[in-house]
This record gives C-alpha cells, structure tokens and sequence, in this order.
C-alpha cells in the first residue's frame, strides 16, 4: 500500500512553496505532488511576492529564515496586498523557529499556521488541506 493512500488529498489545491534550501524546497515539492496539489516551488521571498500575485495560490507555505528577505517579509508584503491581488492568501509559516514565542511571532506577523522543521510531511499536507478548505470560504 502507497504512503500517501491515507492522507489528505490536494487535487486541484495550488500551493506556493518558498524555501531558501534547494533540497528542503525539492522534498516538499515533491511531497505535496504526491498527495495532489499543484506546486510552485521558489528560493526567494521576492519571487513569490510576484507569484501571489500573479498566479494568486490557494496556499503558500514559506520558510522563515531566507537569504536576502525573510518570510516576515514577505507575509507582510502579502498581506499589504488588496484581496483581488492575493492578500487574503493562506499561509503557512514553515520553520526551524520552534519556540512558543516564534509561533506567536509567525501567527501575529500574517500566517495562520505555524508547521515546525523538521517536516512531518502528512502534517504539513493536512494544514494546506485545511487551509484551502477555509480560502474556498472566505471567497464563497
């Protein structure tokens, strides 16, 4: 039996990954793939930003620590946006910050999910799941 047969299913749920680490962004990539979603993988914050809004995602999942700009940059940069430009989108702050203190530091700056690293994959695809579900309410 696959892995993936009893997980949460992401047909259909555009997901942004940004992450800085090659091999980090890869294995999420992939991982989300397998559970359905279609994902657009970046190594900058700056790059997203012009994804959001161009290809507006239904989720985008961020690392904090990036090189250049950081993923508080870029929530806050995302969040500034009108909603028609992708401002309202789901985001999941994805990262080694571990503490009590960083959850609540990454939930107040804009993300409505905080999933530590090391990554339990079926985790992670269960908070996109949950987070498209709550995007498709907000847009109904």
């Amino acid at each position: 039996m696959s892995p993936w047969a009893e997980s949460p299913r992401l047909e259909g749920v555009r997901v942004l990954v940004v992450e800085g680490v090659a091999d980090v962004r890869d294995l999420v990539r992939d991982a989300l793939e397998q559970y359905g979603a279609h994902v657009t993988a970046v190594g900058s914050a700056s790059e997203a930003l012009g994804l959001v809004k161009r290809e507006r995602p239904d989720v985008m999942v961020s690392s904090i620590r990036m090189p250049e700009k950081d993923g508080y940059w870029l929530i806050r940069r995302v969040r500034s946006l009108s909603p028609d430009q992708g401002g309202r989108t789901p985001a999941i702050a994805f990262t080694g910050c571990t503490t009590k203190e960083d959850r609540l530091n990454a939930l107040r700056a804009g993300f409505q999910s905080h999933v530590p690293k090391p990554i339990d994959l079926r985790e992670l695809a269960g908070v996109v799941a949950v987070l498209s579900l709550r995007r498709e309410a907000v847009l109904a």
